[in-house]
């Protein structure tokens, strides 16, 4: 029997001006299509029409100056990526996204802010995600630590050929670190990819949980972690 570990992926990341889903901008995206030996990259810079912070410019190595001379208009971008994100998914691709919730999250937002339908809308139903991230913290549980996307690169043995942090880069990485997840849990390739949603669901809310319960606990933390995944519950329901 074929398993999902051998088909056909999307994988998608994003660069953006913060990490505020609601508020901040995608500044560059990648979406790298693979099919066996086949890899396809294709990759945007986008003008947000907002100045890119320094932090974010540390981090991303992109500039407001940048993208402004270089970037292509927001709305452009982000309905070519939604446009082929949909294409895939009618055509039963996953999405694969490192942390998913956080760049389905700010697509949305940022489809809204341009008046253009959603992923959800253009799907016409929920979405078929596979988040490396999920499936590592649900698969090895026990395992203390980190787990940045940098991290599972070293602890899957994956190796990159340029500084993460920018979004092909990204892509391709997290690629590589859901072959190495595959290899290391075989198992989990006996789940088909519509039964992978609701097991990443389960999974990203025991998570969730549990990041609340610590953060209750401390009266300095940050805002409590919406527990839906892959996207959060307001945006969901309203897609």
């Amino acid at each position: 029997m074929s398993s999902w570990c051998d088909g056909e992926f999307l994988g998608f990341d994003t660069e953006t001006t913060g990490v505020d889903v609601a508020s901040d901008r995608i500044v560059s995206a990648a979406l790298v299509h693979r099919a066996g030996p086949s890899t396809r990259v294709r990759t945007w810079l986008i003008d947000p029409g907002v100045p890119i912070p320094t932090a974010a410019s540390e981090v991303n190595g992109l500039t407001t100056r940048q993208v402004r001379a270089e970037g292509v208009r927001s709305a452009m971008a982000l309905e070519e990526i939604a446009t082929a994100i949909a294409a895939a998914q009618h055509a039963g691709v996953p999405l694969v996204a490192y942390n998913a919730t956080f760049d389905l999250a700010l697509l949305d937002h940022e489809l809204d802010r341009h008046r253009l339908p959603r992923l959800t809308q253009r799907v016409g139903g929920p979405l078929a995600v596979i988040d490396p991230l999920v499936l590592d913290r649900g698969l090895d549980t026990e395992r203390e630590g980190p787990r940045t996307l940098g991290d599972l690169c070293g602890h899957y043995g994956v190796q990159t050929r340029a500084d993460l942090h920018a979004a092909d880069v990204d892509v391709l990485a997290t690629l590589e670190v859901l072959t190495g997840i595959a290899a290391a849990f075989p198992g989990i390739g006996e789940l088909t990819v519509a039964e992978l949603q609701p097991w990443q669901a389960r999974q990203y809310r025991r998570w969730a949980e549990g990041c609340n319960a610590r953060r209750l606990a401390d009266e300095h933390a940050r805002p409590p972690v919406d527990p839906s995944w892959p996207l959060p519950v307001a945006l969901a329901a309203a897609g």
